[in-house]
């Protein structure tokens, strides 16, 4: 009796591709997880950076947030960091050290051939990248909030860490209908700061 001859057969290489396939699943998850926790302190970090260069103070949900995020990794920096003036250079190094950590990490799982000055390059860019959008949701929060809630605490934060970047602009821009358009205008800029930032990563300048 013969053998009934199956409907299809399964290629001896799928085995493999479906390896493949579990793999990069799998980086991609570890990639997603890393992303969002390193993308919560550094950006964290990086609001720290700038509530000190305004000198803004962090009596408040948001800034006793940024502290109890980042102080694990600023304090221990800030003893061979020094301030330069405003500029809170541990921080700045913290959030690029998070970038840092993630872009390494993937490196190492995936199995790049990447030189490591590459990694470098990559995790200056990631960091530019997070305060152009971290700086793009705080211009969305304040547009927001000077609707709904145009008195209250964190309308108030948000407006004195946005006013150094609005005010120039609506030096220029009129107001048509005495309607403000700066925060349309300075997220129009991010976005194009955006654009030129992935461009110039990825060599296409």
């Amino acid at each position: 009796m013969t053998a009934r001859t199956p409907y299809f057969t399964i290629p001896s290489g799928c085995r493999y591709h479906r390896k493949d396939w579990r793999n990069s699943v799998f980086l991609q998850i570890i990639n997603l997880i890393l992303d969002v926790a390193t993308g919560l302190v550094g950006g964290a970090c990086l609001m720290r950076l700038v509530m000190q260069w305004q000198r803004l103070p962090f009596q408040n949900p948001i800034g006793r947030f940024v502290f109890a995020v980042t102080d694990w990794l600023v304090m221990p920096l800030r003893r061979f960091l020094p301030a330069l003036g405003r500029l809170d250079t541990s921080s700045l190094v913290a959030a690029w050290l998070m970038k840092l950590s993630h872009v390494t990490a993937m490196w190492i799982l995936g199995g790049s051939q990447a030189a490591f000055l590459g990694i470098l390059v990559a995790s200056l860019f990631g960091v530019m990248h997070w305060l152009v959008s971290g700086l793009s949701v705080i211009i969305l929060l304040y547009a927001i909030l000077s609707w709904v809630q145009p008195n209250s605490g964190s309308m108030m934060l948000l407006s004195r860490l946005v006013e150094p970047w609005l005010a120039p602009i609506r030096n220029v821009l009129p107001q048509p209908g005495g309607i403000d358009l700066s925060p349309l205008v300075l997220l129009l800029i991010l976005q194009i700061a955006g654009m030129l930032l992935a461009g110039l990563q990825h060599g296409g300048f």
